[in-house]
């Protein structure tokens, strides 16, 4: 079941939609492929208790090579600095991209907590632990110039997808990301990607949780693994996705890609359960 569509553009620009907690995680501002000008859209018709940046903010690897800033990257930050003037609080949970701010863990810089890890507890009771993720990455942990590397091909690859979208866009086409299909496509990407998730459900239930929210891999998702939630904020140079919390405790994936939001939490599928077991 899935919620009904509702168009963006259509909204009032003064119309808000106010959740409990926002997730939004890999904006990679810094780099071509952030999609700063959605992002900033998204922030202006969303707005929440609490903020959660779950990593890749800023992207340093690619600041170190070349800086890339423009206006409206520089317009998100002071849309986050707004929200925390304006009583949000907003809390920053550093990722592989963005490490160099997890030397300043335990610190507050505009109004922005910064913590390496932090909880999150749903109106209707459940903890969830919040992570970037990608300490439970191996090729980041022990292999990080293969990390790099990647990098660099995903760099080319998302540069592809931006001529190819704006060609989409003149033929009336919405928004489509090359890089998301060719990486469902590739077996050994799609078994990192189950690994990675059943990583992260094991160690949330390891630590006591009832779910775990995360980033890092770019796959927005929402699913109850043996009672245990997954939850993937996505990101913001691909999927266009964040992570809601309602009034109610009930949480949701927003997709701003195509304006839709995917409303029940998933269970596992027999498929999944095949997998775990595997």
């Amino acid at each position: 079941m899935q919620m009904p569509r509702s168009n963006p553009s259509s909204q009032s620009s003064h119309s808000v939609t106010r959740y409990r907690a926002i997730w939004i995680s890999d904006f990679h501002l810094g780099t071509a492929g952030c999609k700063a000008e959605q992002l900033l859209d998204f922030l202006k018709r969303h707005d929440a208790d609490t903020i959660y940046l779950v990593g890749d903010i800023v992207d340093g690897w690619r600041l170190r090579k070349r800086w890339t800033w423009p206006q409206s990257h520089n317009d998100v930050v002071q849309k986050l600095l707004y929200k925390v003037r304006k009583g949000t609080r907003v809390v920053y949970v550093p990722g592989n991209h963005d490490e160099f701010a997890r030397q300043y863990k335990n610190h507050v810089f505009g109004g922005i907590e910064v913590c390496l890890e932090t909880e999150h507890t749903t109106a209707d009771g459940k903890r969830l632990w919040i992570t970037h993720g990608d300490q439970f990455d191996g090729v980041i942990q022990y292999a990080k110039w293969l990390a790099y590397l990647g990098d660099q091909l995903y760099t080319l690859v998302l540069a592809l997808n931006h001529w190819l979208n704006r060609l989409r866009n003149r033929l009336g086409m919405r928004y489509w990301s090359l890089s998301q299909y060719l990486k469902y496509k590739v077996k050994d990407a799609v078994a990192f990607i189950t690994a990675f998730e059943q990583v992260l459900i094991n160690e949330a239930r390891r630590k006591g949780y009832d779910g775990v929210v995360c980033g890092h891999i770019h796959k927005a998702e929402l699913r109850e693994v043996d009672g245990i939630l997954y939850c993937n904020d996505g990101d913001w140079v691909e999927s266009l996705t964040a992570l809601v919390e309602r009034s109610d405790g009930s949480l949701a994936i927003v997709d701003w890609a195509v304006s839709d939001t995917i409303v029940p939490i998933r269970p596992a599928s027999q498929q999944d359960k095949g997998k775990q077991a595997a």
